[in-house]
């Protein structure tokens, strides 16, 4: 049940945003009572925290087994990363929405246990980029948490306007973003 009163909630936050979407809206969705809601939650601002923790959890994982494969280049991996992050958005799209626009609810105390997280993710491709600049791939000059911004700042707000069905899929995307990123980088 804790899982339907997520999954219902990740749609109506999509779609009605999180302060428009009322605890019985989310209820009223799958025909339970608000005991059931605030037996598995204390409040919808815990309800959201949950959905950024699995959010930005899963998303971690992901990103350190491509980050473990020992098998990939420092160019494959990183558009491993960008495609992830798109891929993401796609496949989990009402969830990323959420992630992504809906932070801003979220109480200083609940910030506290996702922040540190985010910014793993971020450290993770700095770390990346770092090892790029140590192999002789990318130039030593560059300023390394700008670019990290950079990478994430098209990736992440691509949740606002890709289509997955529309004239070009995640890959082809993807490939887009690391060209772009690679030919202001390179050597």
């Amino acid at each position: 049940m804790k899982e339907k009163i997520t999954e219902h909630s990740i749609q109506l936050f999509d779609k009605k945003g999180f302060t428009v979407t009322s605890i019985q809206d989310i209820v009223e969705s799958i025909g339970v009572t608000k005991g059931t809601f605030y037996y598995y939650f204390s409040s919808k601002e815990e309800l959201l925290m949950e959905i950024h923790l699995r959010y930005i959890d899963d998303l971690l994982t992901k990103q350190m087994k491509i980050l473990d494969d020992h098998g990939k280049t420092f160019k494959e991996k990183l558009f491993s990363i960008i495609h992830l992050s798109i891929l993401d958005i796609k496949k989990q799209g009402a969830s990323a929405k959420v992630f992504f626009r809906e932070m801003r609810h979220l109480s200083p105390e609940s910030l506290d246990k996702i922040n540190p997280k985010r910014d793993q993710y971020r450290f993770n491709i700095e770390n990346l980029i770092n090892e790029g600049i140590a192999s002789g791939e990318l130039r030593a000059s560059l300023n390394v948490p700008i670019v990290t911004f950079g990478i994430l700042g098209i990736t992440n707000w691509s949740y606002q306007w890709f289509n997955p069905e529309g004239s070009i899929d995640d890959h082809q995307l993807a490939e887009i973003f690391t060209e772009m990123v690679f030919k202001g980088i390179e050597v």
